[in-house]
């Protein structure tokens, strides 16, 4: 009995981390995201100016 609740108490805490860990990578690529698109825009104004 107490071995079935220690397990299930394990695979809910790997369960949580996995999402907590998710949840940054997520969070990290769309900071990256933006970081690309601004620096897009910026090559473009500037190639525009260039012509």
């Amino acid at each position: 009995m107490n071995e079935n609740l220690a397990r299930a108490q394990m695979s809910a805490r790997l369960g949580e981390a996995h999402e907590l860990r998710r949840g940054h990578q997520l969070a990290r690529a769309k900071r990256f995201g933006r970081k690309a698109e601004v620096a897009a825009q910026q090559a473009r104004l500037a190639l525009a100016r260039a012509l």
